[in-house]
């Protein structure tokens, strides 16, 4: 009975005092934890729409360590990192004690370090609180802090650390910096042998990177591939077809695209470590080759900005600010994507759109392009020559000066500026100026960004969409009014596409501008086609003259060779909007077969014009899917006559006057109808259709 007694004192002192050592432990690891938070030191990375990387910074220390996790590796390199470092990973608790006495009897055996026990967890604490020489309490530390880590961490958090952090040499960290740096690529599909590389360097980085020391890299990759349990892990023969593959004996340059954009995103959002962007790395890779090559061309101190859009969306799918972002003679770090610049002509198919939607012309009227004096103002024409009597279509497609300040005269410049607001653009006017007849030729200032988003109402059947900034500014398809109505839209793309590419360009399909601002300061080309539009300005961002610099010559090349480059296939610009029709001159009524202006700015052919019906023609056939039961509107134009006018269709009046020359109505059904106009001075004009 004693001896019972004496064991169980024995044994409650036992328990107690192994309670208290647990005790003591736990308050330990709470007082001492591991440092953690310094694995949160990482690069901030920009991406673009699909998560690629476009863009890395170095950490405060100068390091690329770039956050890799589990799921952003090749499992097979996985599985050969485990198998050469850690094969008992999944099972020890952070310190291998097999190893440690395989370790320590093959020390007293052989007198020296035969094979480590250092386990992943192990290193993860290293890397995260390194310290200086190889002494014994620092192995002892090590030690402490794997079984702290293990405590807090699950193995694939662990991973993550090391896959984080692991040195590859130089300022490489991290499986992530070290595959783009040495294969161009992200790790999920590695091969055998570059996943090899990666294994074999993180134990002597310095001595072994490929790009200094690249036979010492060869020896190290052939140590991983011929360890037995590696083989096992790649399969048969795969270790040995891998020793025959060449190490790269070059550091790739890690991705440094969008560099305005990153800098933006950077300085919007500091503390973020990724940074989405609205990009696409193909198509930004693809403009700042076009964008490189130019530059050189172009010679000193010319820089370049290009923005590609998403018309639908309101995305930037590219963008490039500068010519060379680190050329300190074209002020590269200056993002002249957001600079205010004189557009040139670049803002004349917006005038033909509202003379179009307004029935001032059609394609095939007759304008004069002659010296003009509108009240003091004389424009001329960038040749300082004059074509006579050409069509509107011609004026367009020659960015004739005099025709377009006609028809701008025509529109309104107030009405003009009104539209732009729709898209959510402002132009900048001259100080203390009203909207005037300059603005035509390029007379306000403009952003490429914000020219390209009123392009996208050209691309998208006249709804403009905002862009945003490619980085936290949401695009979106604006749902105010449309900047034009489908079929003025659908007149400017069907002349724009018939203009002739330049000299050596290819055919795209696309419909384009181009624009030369006063004193050949600017040089700007935009262009569409149904699904993207792109900008480009070429000029010196000190604004200093540049002789010869022209929209033409100088920036539709990098426009053509831009939609080549972006990788992006061109989609067809949109069909005909009911309604819409090129007509012969001919064919046009008396009133539109030229256009020309009195002293009064009313449309004149001698006398006042009475209104006229241009469209729909007499005796039309309109295909507004009756057939099909869900009739579309029908596009009702006029020309001449005194506002307000009142519409009649079938002899029911329309239910409000209306001072446009445009008009909508939506048939009952189809067959017949007789449509009547009377203008405000009683005089009446009516047509025959019928609605298919």
């Amino acid at each position: 009975m004693r001896r019972w007694h004496k064991f169980a004192i024995g044994s409650a002192a036992g328990i107690v005092l192994a309670g208290a050592a647990l005790f003591a432990l736990d308050a330990a690891d709470k007082a001492f934890p591991p440092p953690l938070d310094r694995a949160n030191a990482v690069s901030a990375e920009v991406l673009d729409a699909d998560g690629q990387l476009l863009r890395a910074f170095a950490t405060s220390e100068g390091r690329w360590r770039l956050t890799t996790a589990v799921s952003d590796v090749d499992p097979q390199f996985l599985r050969m990192l485990i198998a050469y470092e850690d094969q008992r990973f999944y099972d020890h608790g952070g310190v291998d004690l097999w190893a440690l006495g395989r370790a320590a009897v093959q020390l007293v055996s052989n007198g020296r370090i035969v094979s480590g026990a250092s386990t992943l967890s192990m290193q993860v604490a290293r890397l995260i609180e390194p310290r200086e020489g190889r002494s014994l309490s620092a192995k002892l530390l090590q030690l402490v802090r794997a079984a702290q880590i293990e405590r807090r961490l699950s193995k694939e958090e662990i991973l993550d650390l090391y896959l984080t952090h692991a040195p590859y040499g130089g300022n490489l960290e991290g499986v992530r910096a070290a595959s783009l740096a040495y294969f161009g690529k992200e790790p999920r599909r590695l091969t055998v042998a570059e996943a090899a590389l990666l294994v074999a360097l993180p134990q002597l980085p310095e001595r072994r990177r490929p790009d200094r020391n690249l036979k010492a890299a060869e020896a190290a990759r052939k140590r991983v591939l011929d360890r037995v349990a590696v083989a096992r892990a790649v399969g048969d023969g795969e270790a040995e077809r891998a020793e025959g593959v060449a190490v790269p004996p070059q550091r790739i340059q890690l991705p440094a695209l969008a560099a305005h954009v990153a800098e933006a995103a950077l300085r919007k959002e500091p503390t973020v470590l990724k940074h989405q962007t609205t990009l696409k790395k193909q198509v930004q890779q693809g403009l700042e080759a076009v964008a490189r090559a130019a530059a050189f061309k172009l010679g000193p101190k010319l820089s370049l900005a290009m923005v590609m859009a998403d018309a639908q969306t309101g995305a930037i799918v590219g963008e490039v600010g500068s010519a060379d972002y680190f050329d300190a003679s074209r002020s590269g770090w200056i993002d002249m994507t957001r600079v205010n610049r004189s557009p040139g002509s670049t803002l004349k198919p917006f005038i033909y759109g509202l003379a179009f939607e307004q029935g001032l012309v059609s394609q095939e009227t007759i304008i004069e392009d002659r010296p003009a004096d509108f009240f003091g103002y004389r424009p001329r024409n960038f040749d300082m020559s004059y074509q006579g009597d050409v069509t509107v279509r011609e004026a367009l497609q020659l960015s004739l000066n005099v025709p377009a300040v006609k028809l701008l005269d025509a529109v309104g410049p107030s009405r003009l500026m009104a539209r732009f607001r729709r898209a959510e653009v402002r132009p900048v006017l001259p100080p203390n100026e009203t909207p005037g007849l300059a603005i035509g030729l390029g007379g306000v200032g403009i952003t490429l960004k914000d020219l390209v988003q009123l392009y996208t109402a050209l691309a998208n059947r006249g709804q403009p969409a905002r862009l945003g900034d490619g980085v936290t500014g949401a695009p979106g398809k604006l749902d105010g009014e449309p900047l034009l109505e489908p079929v003025a839209v659908w007149n400017v793309a069907d002349i724009l596409s018939g203009v002739i590419p330049p000299a050596g360009a290819p055919q795209r399909g696309i419909a384009y501008k181009t624009g030369t601002s006063y004193g050949y300061r600017d040089a700007w080309s935009v262009g569409y086609d149904g699904r993207y539009v792109l900008g480009v300005w070429v000029g010196r961002p000190d604004n200093s003259a540049v002789p010869g610099l022209t929209g033409y010559g100088t920036a539709a090349p990098i426009l053509f060779e831009g939609f080549a480059k972006s990788g992006i296939a061109t989609t067809p610009l949109p069909r005909p909007p009911a309604g819409a029709v090129r007509i012969a001159q001919s064919e046009l009524p008396i009133s539109q077969r030229r256009f020309a202006l009195n002293a009064s700015g009313l449309l004149t052919s001698g006398r006042e014009a009475a209104p006229q019906i241009i469209y729909p023609p007499e005796g039309a056939h309109v295909d507004l899917g009756a057939g099909q039961g869900n009739l579309s509107p029908l596009m009702l134009k006029l020309q001449g006559g005194r506002a307000p006018f009142r519409w009649l269709a079938n002899g029911k009046p329309l239910p409000d006057l209306s001072r446009r020359r445009i008009q909508q109505w939506l048939p009952d059904g189809g067959g017949y109808s007789k449509l009547t106009v009377i203008d405000s001075a009683g005089r009446a004009a009516s047509v025959g259709v019928f609605i298919d």
